[in-house]
């Protein structure tokens, strides 16, 4: 399949990186300062949802109503506190056989793109240490549209100066894969074949590629 790939793009939190568990902590003290508890279970409902969907479901989860001002003030406060425990990450956090796979791919010549739609990929990248392995990061300041929209992906082509059909991206979701197939590019799920089947490919990691 790589053969003729002459571009790869990957998703950041999941494939690389495994920041969930930050957005979890914030999650969970914004609902203890609200008086009520948030669990694990609970956090799977904010999968691949908005920020600010994730808020009202969380206020639900409470039994809580609040006004959108007070949403807004919310949102910004765990999105802090999730800054301030992302900023405290190291290279120790990269996924396994990420680094790797990706000095790889470039010295097979392939360029790399990410395509996040965090606003924080820039600083997480610099905390693992890896920003001089990508040729083109596409975050959440340079998109507006949310995958499944293909926009982060066919960007990223862009930026490598490469058409669509001559990339694969790298995804651990399902809104991704289909972001990159409506892009018209080649897709390898990362985790369980049965969320990702209409990936080409599936594996658990990286470091299976390797």
């Amino acid at each position: 399949m790589l053969n003729s790939t002459k571009g790869a793009l990957f998703d950041l939190d999941g494939v690389i990186v495994d920041t969930a568990k930050y957005h979890y902590l914030a999650w969970k003290r914004l609902a203890e300062e609200l008086g009520f508890e948030f669990t694990e279970e609970h956090n799977e409902k904010l999968k691949g949802v908005s920020r600010m969907r994730s808020l009202e479901i969380l206020l639900e989860i409470g039994g809580l109503s609040s006004t959108d001002v007070e949403k807004l003030a919310m949102a910004e406060k765990k999105n802090n506190w999730y800054v301030e425990y992302i900023k405290i990450m190291d290279k120790s956090e990269i996924l396994k056989g990420a680094r790797e796979y990706l000095l790889k791919l470039r010295k097979e010549g392939i360029k790399i793109a990410l395509g996040s739609a965090s606003k924080n990929a820039p600083m997480i990248l610099q905390n693992l240490e890896i920003t001089e392995l990508f040729d083109a990061i596409i975050d959440g300041n340079k998109v507006s549209k949310a995958k499944p929209d293909p926009e982060v992906f066919l960007l990223g082509a862009k930026e490598l100066g490469l058409e669509p059909a001559d990339c694969i991206v790298y995804e651990d979701a399902e809104a991704g894969i289909e972001a990159a197939r409506r892009a018209g590019m080649g897709t390898i799920g990362i985790g369980k074949k049965d969320i990702l089947k209409e990936a080409d490919m599936v594996v658990s990691g990286l470091y299976e590629l390797l």
